[in-house]
Parts: C-alpha cells; sequence; structure tokens
C-alpha cells in the first residue's frame, strides 16, 4: 500500500523551536483522508475491550510474557480471537524498506547520544504539555507507579532504536503489537473512571501528536545542531519511525511520506494541542526527580536536570511543565552543548568511534532500565483497571 499525505494550506507556523502560542481550537483537517481525530483503531479496540471484558487479561500477560521476539511463534493456550488479531497486526507493511532499516539501525549506532536524549527527556517533557495525554496517563494504571510505566514505555523507543529492531531476532514488533493492545484496553477503560472528563482518546491523530514529539523533534533539534547527516541517513532515520508508526496502528495515509510532510503534519497537530495541566506539571516533576537520581543524585542532580529539560524543549513548554529556571545551569548548558556536539561530531568519522559510542548508549539505555525497574524483568502488558483511587 503506497503511503501518501496530501496537505494543502498553509501550516500553523514554524513550530521546531517549540516556542509558539497556539491555544486549542476548532479546525478543519487539510488531508483528503478522513479526519483522524474521529478514528481509532478498529481492530485492537474488540479484542482488548473482549479480554477485559471476559476477565482473562491476567492469563494473556501471563502468556504473552513470553513472547520476546520478532520471529517468535505465539504461545499456546491464547484466545482465538487474539491469536488472529496478533497474527495480522505483526506483518510489516508491504512498503517497508530492509535496506533503510538496515541503515536506520546504523544512524542510531553514531548517533545514539542525541536520539536517547531527545527521545527521552526532550520527547518525554513534550508528552507531559498535551493535555490529552498527560490526563490519560495521570488516570490509567500507570500513572500510579511512573517508573514502571517510563520503563515500559522505554521499551518500546529502546527498541525502535536497537540494531535488530525489525530482524527477527528483534522485539520492536512484539512492543509495538503489545503497545496496541495497551492502547486499546486504555480507551476502554479510561471512561469508567469517575475523574475521566474528556471523552474518547488515543485517537490516529492523539498517536501522530505523539510521534512527532519523537522523531519529527529529534530532526529538527539534530538540524539546529548542525549535526552532520547525510540524505540517506536522514530518510533511513524517517523510515524506521514510518514503520512504527503503521505498527501501532496508525492508518498509512496519515503516515508523512517525507520530512517535508512530517514538519507541516506536525506544525498543523502539535501547537493545538498542547498546553498546561495540573496531571502535566505533576507528572513532569515525577521524570525530572526520576532523571536527576539517575543521572547525577544529590544537590547538583535536579537543578541541572531542570537546566537540560528547558534547553531541549524550549522556554514556553518548560513554562507549561513548571520547569524551575535555573540561573547558573541554563546559560552554562547553552553555552557548552553546541561545543559538545562539534566536538563529537569531529570524532565520529575516526575508525571504531561509532562503535564505541554505541557501547556508551547501550549502558546508559540498560542502567536507565535497570534503575526504573529496580532489576526486576519488565515486559509491556495489559492494563485491567485505571489509576487507584
Amino acid at each position: 500500500m503506497k503511503r501518501r499525505v496530501l496537505l494543502s494550506g498553509s501550516a500553523l507556523g514554524a513550530f521546531g523551536a517549540l516556542g509558539v502560542t497556539a491555544p486549542a481550537q476548532a479546525r478543519e483537517w487539510t488531508w483528503s483522508a478522513t479526519d483522524p481525530r474521529t478514528i481509532f483503531d478498529p481492530e485492537a479496540d474488540p479484542v482488548s475491550a473482549e479480554l477485559l471484558d471476559t476477565g482473562v487479561v491476567p492469563e494473556v500477560n501471563r502468556l504473552l510474557w513470553t513472547w520476546t521476539r520478532n520471529d517468535q511463534p505465539l504461545p499456546a493456550g491464547l484466545p482465538g480471537y487474539l491469536v488472529d488479531f496478533i497474527e495480522q497486526a505483526r506483518q510489516l507493511p508491504s512498503w517497508a524498506d530492509t535496506a533503510k532499516l538496515e541503515r536506520a539501525a546504523q544512524f542510531n549506532k553514531s548517533r545514539g547520544l542525541y536520539l536517547n536524549l531527545l527521545n527521552g527527556v526532550g520527547g518525554g517533557m513534550l508528552s507531559t504539555a498535551i493535555p490529552k495525554e498527560a490526563w490519560s496517563v495521570y488516570y490509567s494504571k500507570g500513572g500510579a507507579d511512573m517508573e514502571d510505566r517510563v520503563a515500559k514505555t522505554s521499551l518500546l523507543g529502546f527498541s525502535v532504536g536497537a540494531l535488530n529492531a525489525y530482524r527477527p531476532d528483534g522485539d520492536c514488533v512484539v512492543n509495538a503489537v503489545k503497545t496496541r493492545l495497551v492502547h486499546a484496553a486504555v480507551r476502554h477503560l479510561l471512561p469508567q473512571s469517575p475523574h475521566w472528563k474528556w471523552g474518547p482518546i488515543i485517537s490516529q491523530e492523539d498517536i501522530l501528536v505523539t510521534w512527532h514529539t519523537l522523531p519529527t523533534y529529534a530532526m529538527r533539534k539534530l538540524r539546529e545542531w548542525n549535526v552532520p547527516i547525510t540524505a540517506a541517513d536522514s530518510q533511513a532515520y524517517l523510515h524506521v519511525w514510518q514503520v512504527t508508526a503503521h505498527m501501532l496502528g496508525v492508518r498509512d495515509e496519515y503516515i508523512p511520506a517525507t520530512w517535508a510532510a512530517a514538519n507541516q503534519q506536525s506544525d498543523l497537530v502539535l501547537p493545538p494541542n498542547m498546553g498546561p495541566t495540573r496531571e502535566g506539571v505533576e507528572l513532569t516533576d515525577i521524570l525530572l526527580s526520576q532523571l536527576a537520581e539517575q543521572t547525577s543524585p544529590g544537590s547538583v542532580g535536579r537543578p541541572l536536570v531542570n537546566a537540560l529539560a528547558r534547553y531541549l524543549v524550549g522556554d514556553q513548554v518548560a513554562d507549561w511543565d513548571a520547569i524551575e529556571r535555573e540561573p547558573i545551569w541554563g546559560p552554562l548548558i547553552s553555552r557548552l552543548w553546541p561545543l559538545l556536539v562539534r566536538f563529537r561530531e569531529g570524532l565520529i568519522p575516526l575508525p571504531l568511534v561509532p562503535e564505541a559510542a554505541w557501547v556508551i548508549d547501550e549502558a546508559v539505555r540498560q542502567y536507565i532500565l535497570f534503575f526504573l525497574t529496580k532489576g526486576q524483568e519488565t515486559r509491556i502488558d495489559i492494563p485491567t483497571i485505571n489509576r487507584p483511587e
């Protein structure tokens, strides 16, 4: 199926610096397709609803715990309708390009430091400034245990950036399919919460909004930092995220076909979907406290993390998230980070440097997961409840 994005009219303005003010407002969708705010996941939604309504989710989670590789057969004992869904959902799209996926893995290998920082810290701060996402996280089961929630979210992010992401021995397909089932379960459960008052959630547009806080945001920041990127590497990085969007249930006609289309779509959907919330501020505080403990415990940790987060997302998003301004660390990071990037990029072409960088970046990833999970093995699983009272 050929992917396409047909955009008409002007975008909502440059959003690369994430420093614009655009309150939520009614708007017309500009693609020649059904408005993605009205579409959810008609394949996954009835599956998760049936699992929840029949009370079999704990047993399903137990069985799926052992399903960890892209090429691995499903465990015996799963309901037939779930097997049918997963076998269909685990298929890569016909337009997936193995060569581009392999090139994306090599790009992640040499640029992992930046991408982990942008997708983890930057993307995390952007997500808490998206009201619908902040509300859905806060009032779902994961909101009561953010370390576990972040660890499980990180599993998918790390899978996309892994060297074997979509190879047979990788786990990106597994984690994407499980995430689809989780999204469907949250759509089914949250309307039952006494705190929920915002209507249907995790629409096709909602997924795209979050998607743009990852690859689109990351590529814009890499360009802003003058990180040298070849056209082939840029296209490969976009492609791995295009495939991931498909695997998460996004319709192909909504997936940006080019970086120009991605930037236009980001400018269309991000500004009206962002702003401050009490829940977002609380989630931000939890996330930054966790990060501070991971990086530099003690009095230095939180001010340093505050300054880094504000540098990554800009003042407006940082203000929405109530991230404190740091008069010492803020100017220091603003001056030193560009120098660090230039220094690091001078080393990348040397022999063995990409391999060494990957070893360091992988160690950081594993350390973060170990910290968040307290050393306990974790998997993405389907929730059965909302946030406990």
